[in-house]
């Protein structure tokens, strides 16, 4: 019989995320332990996150460029600057 040492790993997230956590693995049978233990499995087993990171776009290089040369016409008077009213995509 081969003894494997165990370790404890501490995470900190928002207690409603916990909260949701847990129940979505008691809905699966399994509790956060068990959960947390297989995508780590997963990521040493596959050398990768088990799922795709993208970033925003919004905050390319390039974007953010064009947002603070905005920001410097508007301050310096060069640009209209004009409230308008949010419109929301029902995708």
């Amino acid at each position: 019989m081969i003894i494997i040492a165990q370790a404890n790993l501490s995470v900190k997230l928002n207690e409603n995320d916990k909260k949701s956590f847990e129940l979505f693995c008691n809905q699966t049978g399994m509790n956060s332990s068990v959960a947390i233990n297989m995508f780590i499995k997963t990521v040493l087993r596959e050398n990768k996150l088990p799922f795709e990171i993208k970033s925003d776009p919004f905050y390319s290089e390039s974007n953010m460029k064009y947002h603070e040369k905005v920001i410097s016409d508007i301050n310096a008077g060069k640009a209209k600057f004009e409230e308008h009213q949010i419109v929301e995509d029902d995708d």
